[in-house]
């Protein structure tokens, strides 16, 4: 079973990136199918899908936020990463990585707080 977990600071300033590493044991992140995404679920809203990295490295983003989000990964470490740039107080939220396989069964980690604020 796929497990995640999520790491990086709690605390970005405004205009800062924010920096986040998922660290994902029990498969490949290369394996076939899979794709890994950042979800996030700002204080008393709902969850926001933000991109993910495929199998393959391919890359999709939410339109809303494509300009200032990338999504990378480290085959060897099996990790993904997200960076948001020029970070605003409306991107505090809880940050999750979730796996998703070809099968539809998805994976997520325990979520990980991020406060922007100077």
């Amino acid at each position: 079973q796929v497990q995640l977990q999520e790491s990086g600071p709690g605390l970005v300033k405004p205009s800062q990136t924010l920096s986040l590493t998922c660290t994902v044991s029990g498969d490949s992140i290369t394996t076939d199918g899979y794709a890994w995404s950042w979800i996030r679920q700002p204080p008393g809203k709902g969850l926001e899908w933000m991109g993910w990295i495929a199998y393959d490295g391919s890359t999709y983003y939410s339109p809303s936020l494509k300009r200032r989000t990338s999504i990378s990964w480290n085959t060897y470490k099996n990790e993904f990463f997200l960076q948001l740039s020029s970070a605003t107080p409306e991107d505090t939220a809880v940050y999750y990585c979730v796996s998703l396989s070809a099968r539809g069964r998805s994976s997520w980690g325990q979520g990980t707080q991020v406060t922007v604020s100077s």
